[in-house]
């Protein structure tokens, strides 16, 4: 039996699927805000892109853990509205609403569903010095993400308050002790445990405030075509496609990231049934008010940090999806989950991804090539949204699509430089390595 296909106890399936969700929350529903208040929507039309945003990452990571037929790569992979897709979006609703930004999505995820086999011939080019890479690059770029949470999230009136971080590093501390001093289903449960207890402190000392749980609907079904029919334009649609393109990339890195931290083969015609279940939510996204979706890399690292690997597990966690897209209620009692105590669980989580790429990166060689080359090289370029966020604000707009996601940065920057120095005869040469080419230290 392959190792994501372990069954567990339904118990230990909710536990284990609520904390994925508990872990990606705040991602899904940020993207909605976001756009929703760049395009002028009223409160109950954001907490309506809210609720289709949690509906479809549900049925998208059902889609993608069970599978069906030629779609799902049934690995542990939680599906979620991607954050790649966000600054273009901002950019086609504040100048053509909310219906030009469906539109372009329905167009280029249906580009992206037809070329998802052909992308995944590309897996090739993913070998250990490229993957290794992009996952640690993953993992720092969401770090900075845990540190705003930590500080209270963007846009608190206390950002950076010592009680903020202080609830952070309390949350932090309850993890790392759960998991040093336990074993078995409660260390696996430590990130669970460390948001519950957290919430629990914070509602203590009134930095928790569930007030807005009872207001509004119990049930709601997502509408179609709530805002209307989409409407088409041609350069929303170019931009889109290019956004659709940088998904496609995060989103085979994380598949190859699952497979190697689950100890699965992962082939071209698992990452393209990968890919396609990826680009059929993405095209079906506009139907149901929502955005693009992709596979969520904090979610790699809680796979990688618990060592729970069934797919089923994941399965579970979109099913909690779903019902929380049914359920605004619900919803809204996860959504009260203070940013610090977030925070203070994002740093293990996503650290743990970086940690996953830096163990990854171990495996390769480097004697005799250019391998630390390609190493530096990318993380450089995958860092540089990071720590210079302005970088490429002088460059076209579509070289800013690209290069100011630091994951698609530094994919692009690895293949190709891996493709010119191990895959091209031409340019190989004998005994190329800079370690090798390194003067000899003696002791004395």
């Amino acid at each position: 039996m392959r190792p994501e296909d372990q069954r567990y106890p339904i118990r230990s399936l909710v536990l284990y699927g609520t904390q994925h969700i508990l872990t990606m929350y705040g991602g899904v529903i940020a993207p909605p805000l976001i756009v929703g208040g760049a395009a002028g929507l009223p409160p109950a039309d954001l907490g309506l892109l809210v609720t289709a945003g949690l509906f479809l990452s549900g049925a998208a990571t059902l889609l993608q853990t069970l599978g069906i037929g030629p779609f799902g790569a049934r690995l542990p992979i939680v599906q979620g509205i991607s954050f790649a897709s966000v600054s273009t979006m901002v950019a086609i609703a504040s100048d053509g609403g909310v219906r030009a930004v469906f539109g372009s999505i329905l167009v280029a995820g249906a580009i992206g569903l037809v070329l998802s086999t052909f992308f995944a011939q590309l897996v090739r080019l993913f070998p250990p010095v490229v993957t290794g890479s992009i996952i640690t690059v993953i993992g720092l770029s969401l770090l900075p993400v845990a540190f705003t949470w930590a500080m209270g999230g963007a846009g608190s009136p206390q950002l950076g308050s010592p009680g903020n971080v202080g609830l952070a590093g309390l949350t932090l501390l309850i993890i790392l002790l759960i998991s040093r001093l336990f074993q078995g289903a409660l260390s696996r449960l430590s990130i669970l445990l460390g948001i519950v207890i957290g919430t629990v402190v914070a509602t203590a000392v009134g930095m928790a405030d569930f007030g807005n749980v009872g207001h509004g609907p119990v049930v709601a079904l997502p509408p179609v075509l709530h805002f209307g029919t989409p409407t088409f334009h041609l350069a929303a649609i170019i931009s889109m496609t290019i956004v659709i393109a940088v998904i496609m990339t995060e989103t085979t890195a994380d598949i190859l990231a699952i497979g190697q931290i689950v100890g699965t083969p992962v082939d071209a015609r698992r990452v393209a049934d990968g890919l396609r279940a990826d680009m059929l939510s993405t095209t079906v996204a506009p139907l149901f008010s929502t955005f693009p979706c992709s596979a969520f890399a904090q979610n790699v690292g809680l796979v990688a940090l618990t060592g729970i690997k069934s797919r089923y597990v994941v399965a579970t966690g979109g099913g909690i999806l779903v019902l929380l897209g049914l359920l605004p209620i619900v919803g809204r009692f996860v959504a009260a989950v203070p940013a610090p105590v977030l925070g203070g669980a994002g740093i293990v989580l996503f650290g743990t991804v970086a940690a996953s790429g830096i163990r990854t990166l171990s495996t390769v060689a480097y004697d005799n090539n250019l391998n630390l080359v390609v190493v530096a090289t990318s993380l450089a370029f995958g860092v540089i949204p990071i720590a210079a966020p302005t970088f490429w604000d002088a460059f076209p707009s579509w070289v800013g699509i690209i290069m100011h996601s630091g994951i698609s940065a530094a994919a692009l920057v690895a293949v190709v430089l891996n493709l010119f120095f191990n895959e091209l005869p031409v340019l190989r040469r004998d005994r190329p390595s800079v370690v090798a080419a390194a003067p000899e230290r003696g002791v004395l």
